[in-house]
């Protein structure tokens, strides 16, 4: 069994997910969000007093609130397979206010591997697939050429959070054709 809570946000409202023990965080996604808890495997039960829960909104308050909590305050056990595993791990690596390339993540995963290179379409699936969005910084994620494409909870959002953050997007674009727009 998986519980769920909602959160209100300047974002909207945020669906928040834990196992069954209520001990970690195993999604967060915003309202009309692609792929809304579809890594959950099961149904989720609404339950507001789970204190994971509770540690999370302090969380989120703080960050909408400007501050730069660290993502190691919260116990999160994203679900899926080691390729995207491996993906997330890298997403938690990028700094507040900073951006990665889906080509960097590729090297990075190819390096990981023992491959000599990697698709940056495969990385760009599994970045879209982060069931723990804002907290594990999909939303930091950037084309090479400045293209800010590839959010799940839409490119408004995705600009919202990085202006939030601080990110000059100066250079940077909303293309005209992509995914998640």
């Amino acid at each position: 069994m998986y519980y769920s809570t909602t959160y209100s946000s300047p974002m909207g409202t945020i669906t928040l997910a834990c196992d069954d023990g209520g001990n970690n965080i195993v999604g967060l996604w915003t309202e009309g969000q692609k792929y809304h808890g579809d890594t959950i495997p099961d149904a989720m039960t609404e339950n507001n007093h789970m204190p994971v829960f509770h540690t999370a909104k302090k969380w989120l308050d703080r960050y909408f609130a400007g501050e730069k909590p660290d993502i190691s305050e919260l116990p999160l056990a994203p679900i899926g397979g080691e390729f995207r595993q491996g993906v997330w791990s890298i997403l938690r690596e990028i700094p507040y206010g900073e951006v990665m390339t889906y080509g960097s993540i590729a090297k990075k995963m190819a390096e990981k591997m023992g491959k000599e290179s990697m698709s940056s379409q495969a990385v760009g699936g599994a970045v879209g697939h982060n069931p723990i969005s804002i907290i594990i910084p999909c939303h930091r994620v950037v084309g090479s050429n400045g293209s800010l494409t590839g959010f799940a909870g839409g490119v408004q959002i995705k600009i919202r959070l990085l202006e939030l953050e601080g990110v000059d997007l100066t250079g940077m674009f909303v293309p005209k054709k992509g995914t998640a727009l």
